[in-house]
């Protein structure tokens, strides 16, 4: 995310004033002449970099208002119940279906039974959704969280460590607009 930086002029009395030096080899050094009143911003890479990030970040959220422009127009038409239908869908899209799931392990390490199918509270369109999960308790190592096999009304999930009981907190957004 772009954080906006407050650019600072470098200002000098009086202003546009050098002290000339000739050297022994015939050239000049012109020093900057005056006091200092405000130091300016440094033109460093890091603030240059800034700048491109910021540039970046609006890209891209321009190319996504525009997707979504691009989707209500070819999901509306004039009628008022298309629009209500559109409204629920993105809203469905983008708030999460949170969920509380159990996974438990009855083999002992290294092996692990720990695979358990989660059904979506509603179904989706594409199994273009997103799942993540925060691990709420566990009674020992949990290792990694795998969530795979994704269908329509649902996915499977597992963990890969030797704990034998892990609750896990899951938010599944998306893959409500086709």
């Amino acid at each position: 995310m772009y954080s906006n930086l407050q650019w600072l002029d470098h200002a000098v009395t009086p202003d546009r004033t050098f002290k000339m030096q000739t050297n022994s080899d015939g050239t000049v050094t012109l020093t900057p002449a005056g006091k200092v009143i405000q130091q300016g911003t440094n033109m460093s890479a890091a603030n240059f970099n800034n700048m491109e990030m910021g540039l970046t970040d609006h890209d891209l959220a321009v190319k996504i208002c525009i997707m979504a422009l691009r989707q209500i127009e070819s999901r509306t038409t004039d009628g008022e119940a298309d629009i209500d239908e559109l409204a629920a869908d993105i809203l469905a899209e983008v708030t999460p279906e949170e969920q509380t799931v159990t996974l438990t392990n009855g083999a002992r390490y290294p092996f692990n039974s720990s695979s358990k199918s989660v059904s979506l509270k509603a179904n989706r369109k594409t199994k273009n959704y997103t799942v993540e999960y925060e691990v709420s308790s566990s009674d020992g190592n949990v290792g990694e969280i795998v969530v795979g096999s994704k269908a329509l009304n649902g996915f499977s999930m597992a963990f890969t460590g030797s704990a034998k009981t892990v609750t896990v907190k899951l938010k599944i957004r998306g893959g409500i607009i086709a």
